[in-house]
């Protein structure tokens, strides 16, 4: 028998009174009523009461005691609903204790959430005690699993990939890891298996995944951590973009739905999925009518292009440029502060202003750009953009580009000042057809938008007649809730096509042979077309918890700058360990 516990301290029911039990855990609370202590026990599975008519010397909260009595049914009276063990208590006979603090605890356990976050995280171990952050771990535990589940019931092989690999230009900076047996030689962290996957479906795998952990030197923001981070990894042979979207389809309805509306709703207030199938928006379409290839669909408002209608309108600022209009409903009638406040929004993004048309009663249209619309202007734009009363159609106008980004911010800016976000549902989204190229901002130079690895529209006969801005890929992102969960691609498994793409983006062979030598090498001996993406587990555990950020749902976290406070990491290491890795100091 285990000397500890016969039973955890979420599972006594009433239909175990009067047996003899023992349970284990830390002290979460002590109340002494009277010479009588009352004790909630807390451990992984929940908490019991605990009743004690004596006192016991040294015992304190997050004290770790093993409790032996008789377990019994609560006078009615006393019942707490609020937990599940809320209808029993243990009467103890025994305390033995096993660990005790012997150091002030740096923070409420159960109040960790409104420390400051640094504190947190240097007491990781101490805030991972609060059931609060202790369930979305295990939360996380049960998707994984499930996840494993879904892709081995889809017929996947789970495979790893090594973490030692070598360098290549995948868009982010590498962890790099210097070889003691080679002196000025490097080996990388993996950005992602993007590389040795392909290299499975050359191998002859056919259906591959495994939850991968990624590693990547960039700056953290609320939906990146700096470091590492997990992804579901898939790969498919002999397959179409088509096949793709329907794993992941299913994969991510079939995940949201069992933990949407389960157990997590009680993190994020419970969340039903939108039906399928997902919707599919082409890049040029969500830019146009969402502003961003992140579109949060929760949102009804699309962006117009009013381009064409401005064109014989004699309103100067919006000459030569395009333009965009959104129509705000319930909004006309909103008071001057509310326009105000959307004014500043508008130039804190970079734009020099916002204008807009209010719809009153009688179909009435009022503000300053009114003026410059004929009669027939004015009916012509109630039509097209369906307006009713009490809506505001604002107005953005910039460059090429940047008219697109800055609608985007106005649209999500007005629907969280509207109150027009439903917050109750996940609605997901593919973005396809991105290009496969674009133009470095500050260079100017033709670059890859997306994975360098994918298969061009049109293949090898795009590549040489078409011009590359114009050069769609078979790249594609899966979005939910305005957040990028996944992206993916056709592969490209020509060598022929792989060096004129690269070429394209100013690589010669010898780059490639260079730095995708396993790749390229192994694409003259056969390769079947493949395809595959890689949701981000760590965003999808960020929506499904309600949590403001990825280090709320992440074990051990490093902070916004890249340290692991609690461990201290990064840290100095000994001048023999720089020696036996060749490196010095600069």
């Amino acid at each position: 028998m285990n000397p500890y516990r016969t039973h955890n301290c979420g599972e006594l029911r009433p239909y175990h009174a009067d047996q003899a039990v023992r349970l284990a855990g830390w002290v979460d609370t002590i109340r002494d009523h009277g010479g009588v202590l009352f004790i909630d026990l807390r451990d992984h599975y929940g908490v019991t009461q605990i009743v004690l008519n004596a006192a016991v010397k040294e015992l304190s909260r997050e004290t770790v005691i093993s409790v032996s009595g008789l377990l019994r049914a609560r006078d009615p009276n006393t019942v707490d609903p609020l937990i599940e063990t809320g209808e029993v208590e243990v009467k103890a006979d025994r305390i033995t204790i096993l660990s005790r603090p012997l150091r002030p605890i740096p923070f409420e356990i159960n109040d960790s959430l409104e420390t400051r976050e640094e504190v947190r995280l240097k007491y990781r171990f101490l805030d991972l005690r609060n059931p609060a952050v202790h369930q979305i771990i295990a939360l996380r535990s049960r998707v994984i699993s499930f996840l494993r589940d879904e892709m081995e019931h889809m017929g996947f092989m789970e495979i790893q990939t090594p973490i030692l690999t070598s360098s290549s230009p995948e868009g982010a900076r590498d962890y790099l890891v210097p070889s003691r047996k080679y002196k000025g030689r490097f080996y990388a962290l993996p950005q992602a298996p993007q590389i040795f996957k392909q290299l499975l479906m050359t191998a002859g795998f056919d259906r591959y995944f495994q939850i991968a952990p990624c590693f990547r030197d960039e700056d953290a923001r609320a939906d990146r951590t700096p470091g590492e981070f997990y992804q579901l990894d898939f790969e498919m042979a002999f397959a179409t973009q088509e096949d793709v979207l329907s794993v992941a389809e299913n994969m991510l309805y079939n995940t949201f739905t069992a933990f949407g509306g389960g157990h997590a709703a009680s993190l994020a207030g419970g969340r039903t999925v939108a039906p399928l199938p997902f919707p599919r928006l082409t890049y040029a379409e969500s830019m146009l009518k969402y502003g961003t290839d992140k579109p949060d669909l929760r949102n009804p408002m699309i962006i117009s292009d009013l381009t064409d209608f401005f064109a014989d309108v004699n309103f100067v600022p919006f000459k030569g440029r395009p333009v965009r209009g959104i129509v705000a409903p319930s909004s006309a009638s909103k008071p001057r502060s509310f326009f105000d406040h959307m004014l500043d929004y508008a130039t804190s993004i970079g734009m020099k202003g916002l204008g807009y048309i209010s719809v009153h009663e009688d179909m009435a249209l009022k503000g300053p750009i009114v003026k410059f619309l004929s009669d027939g202007k004015r009916r012509e734009m109630a039509d097209r953009l369906g307006l009713k009363s009490d809506d505001t159609l604002f107005f953005i106008s910039d460059k090429t580009g940047t008219v697109d980004k800055m609608a985007g911010q106005i649209r999500s800016e007005l629907g969280a000042r509207l109150g027009l976000v439903d917050d109750s549902v996940f609605r997901f989204c593919f973005i396809i057809d991105f290009p496969m190229y674009g133009l470095n901002e500050d260079s100017g130079e033709i670059e890859f938008t997306h994975n360098p690895f994918s298969m061009p529209q049109g293949e090898l006969e795009a590549l040489e007649t078409r011009e590359p801005l114009e050069i769609l890929a078979y790249q594609y992102d899966v979005v939910c809730n305005g957040v990028e969960l996944s992206s993916g691609a056709v592969r490209n498994h020509r060598p022929d096509i792989m060096v004129k793409a690269f070429e394209i983006a100013g690589y010669t062979k010898a780059d490639i042979e260079n730095k995708f030598s396993a790749l390229f090498d192994a694409f003259h001996y056969g390769a079947p077309p493949h395809a595959g993406m890689a949701p981000g587990i760590d965003r999808m555990l960020m929506l499904l918890t309600g949590a403001e950020n990825l280090r709320e749902v992440i074990a051990f976290p490093m902070n916004n700058n890249a340290q692991d406070i609690m461990t201290g990491a990064p840290g100095v290491v000994s001048e023999q360990q720089l020696r036996d890795a060749h490196i010095k100091i600069r």
